[in-house]
């Protein structure tokens, strides 16, 4: 940035600084080396005090925010260039180190001095001429401050390596992680971020069942998860970008393990809580293909990729068969098996037809399904508890946050009690640990209450929406609509003896109950010769005891519920 030229002028100026012009030059880097400098105006105002008490005659005031550890700096260049040109010969600045921190500069400015091009640089205690004694100290001054950066440049690397050979990622947390705020400068941890780790662990879920490719994964996360980046001063608060979904997809991190320095090929293992397993970050690559491209699915198989043999872990793989009668009749199988790719025992399962396999997934959807009056009825009473318990939730969340403003408080003064060296470090760190528990507890408490429940009851819709829709949906789409609804169901798909298991989502677990009992009710209700109508139905249901305790139960485990769990929406075909 430069000012118009100024000129201060005194009648008694002496006869030196009369011949001399001179460029007023400051400097502040937003790196930590300037930490304890001078802002630039503050540094102008002093050099311009100065110039007046000495009569010194100021051409132009130049002034940069730019790190002088290497060449380059635009307005220092083009400040050299014009006193080469002979139109400045001095320099006046608030210490050496404001001109040069690097070999480079810094001979350019004795260099300067050799030739008669600079006459002098000033600072406020001192004056360097073309003579030996003052450019060795000038000299001097620039490579002291260079050393200091380079000293501080090999402190850093040893205690960023000596980091990282402990476990902890030397940089900012990834994406479903944070940094612990309150721990000791240069003892920061990795810890996840009690919002967006379940989302983002949720997120390589959904990409894991091979349902869903990465654009899709990001809009649920962004649209239907409600995934913000972390808010910072002037950064963050906003959805994920896809450019940032890819580099996470690759991220070894998410498994445990982080390179330091990038491309050095030193790796080390993270103590940090892994977010999926080697396999399936394994996996994710193999579906994700060369660059940061997907490769096209060049099958059309509904269950591959997502069930292994419960006999020797291996994945299930599909091929369609074609079998030709004499009398020329075509049939058409696809047929289930294991890849038997490891090596050892060798794998005796042998394969199911699709046929038997979509009627065990029926079979499983049977047992979930619910008419569109039991979903109504669930929904209504639920948000009728929400609302009558909406009273006492304003109570508590009010008695919450003070709690939690009190909380905040005693960290804050633990913090500032072993700055002010009242307390060692022992008992700083017992009494932290004690606050920082009550802390978190209280964070989830508060999580608990207003949005998030709101939240969990638009889930809980989601989950009635799907068992609603599941199994007719499941006989009658597309492949790609069997393996999303195959995928919501759970996970630990596994194929033993023809037989297929599956460990149900928590979500839907409860959905079994809700069937099995408005089935009963229902069954009794239309038992009735006259037929009925939908309010008979739901008037049957809420006289149902054992009905208003199941929903109750799935009221409760929503709200429960720590984490995210997408459920798709199966009123249209539109496929991921």
């Amino acid at each position: 940035m430069r000012s118009k030229v100024e000129t201060i002028t005194n009648k008694s100026m002496n006869e030196g600084n009369a011949t001399i012009e001179y460029y007023i030059y400051t400097r502040k880097s937003t790196e930590s080396e300037d930490k304890q400098v001078l802002s630039i105006d503050s540094q102008t105002d002093e050099l311009k005090k100065i110039a007046r008490d000495n009569k010194i005659r100021v051409k132009a005031i130049e002034s940069e925010a730019h790190s002088a550890k290497a060449p380059g700096r635009p307005v220092f260049n083009k400040m050299i260039k014009e006193i080469e040109a002979g139109k400045a010969q001095g320099l006046l600045v608030w210490h050496a180190n404001r001109l040069s921190r690097n070999s480079v500069d810094t001979g350019l400015i004795i260099y300067l001095l050799d030739i008669g091009k600079l006459k002098e640089v000033r600072t406020p205690g001192q004056i360097f001429r073309d003579n030996p004694n003052d450019k060795f100290l000038l000299n001097l001054f620039c490579s002291q401050a260079k050393l200091e950066n380079d000293s501080k440049g090999v402190d850093v690397k040893r205690g960023l390596k000596k980091k990282a050979e402990m476990g902890y990622l030397p940089s900012g947390a990834k994406a479903g992680y944070m940094n612990d705020p309150y721990a000791e400068k240069g003892n920061k941890r990795i810890k996840e971020d009690p919002v967006r780790f379940p989302i983002v662990k949720e997120m390589w879920r959904l990409l894991l069942t091979g349902v869903y490719r990465v654009p899709k994964v990001v809009d649920i996360a962004n649209n239907k998860l409600g995934y913000l980046t972390p808010k910072h001063k002037r950064i963050g608060g906003k959805p994920m970008a896809y450019s940032a979904a890819y580099v996470m997809f690759r991220d070894p991190f998410y498994y445990g393990m982080f390179e330091f320095p990038r491309k050095s090929g030193n790796w080390f293992r993270g103590r940090h809580k892994p977010m999926i397993t080697e396999e399936e970050f394994r996996k994710v690559q193999e579906m994700l293909g060369g660059a940061e491209n997907e490769r096209p699915h060049i099958h059309t198989f509904a269950f591959t990729g997502m069930i292994r043999c419960g006999e020797c872990g291996c994945m299930i793989t599909a091929e369609h068969k074609t079998k030709r009668q004499k009398n020329g009749n075509v049939h058409y199988y696809t047929y289930y098996h294991c890849t038997k790719r490891k090596r050892g025992p060798k794998c005796v399962q042998s394969v199911v037809q699709q046929n038997d396999l979509e009627g065990q997934i029926i079979a499983l959807l049977d047992q979930l399904d619910i008419s569109q009056e039991v979903h109504d009825f669930g929904m209504k009473w639920m948000r009728e508890q929400n609302a009558k318990d909406s009273v006492n939730t304003n109570a508590v969340l009010t008695n919450l946050q003070k709690d939690y403003k009190d909380c905040v408080a005693v960290v804050d003064g633990l913090i500032d009690m072993r700055a002010r060296e009242e307390l060692n470090k022992e008992d700083f760190q017992r009494r932290m640990e004690d606050a920082q528990k009550e802390k978190k507890r209280l964070e989830e408490l508060l999580a608990d209450t207003g949005d998030q429940i709101d939240k969990r009851i638009k889930f809980a819709n989601e989950a009635f929406e799907f068992v609603e829709h599941a199994m007719l949906k499941f006989k009658t789409g597309p492949w790609e609509k069997k393996k999303e609804i195959l995928s919501t169901l759970g996970s630990n798909l596994s194929l033993m003896d023809k037989k297929l298991s599956i460990s149900l989502e928590n979500s839907l677990v409860p959905m079994k109950t809700v069937s099995l009992v408005s089935n009963q009710v229902i069954a009794r209700v239309r038992t009735a010769k006259n037929p009925v109508n939908k309010t008979e139905i739901e008037q049957s249901l809420a006289r149902s005891q054992s009905m208003l305790r199941t929903v109750n139960n799935v009221r409760t485990i929503f709200e429960r519920q720590n984490g995210y769990i997408y459920i798709p929406d199966l009123r249209n075909y539109a496929h991921a």
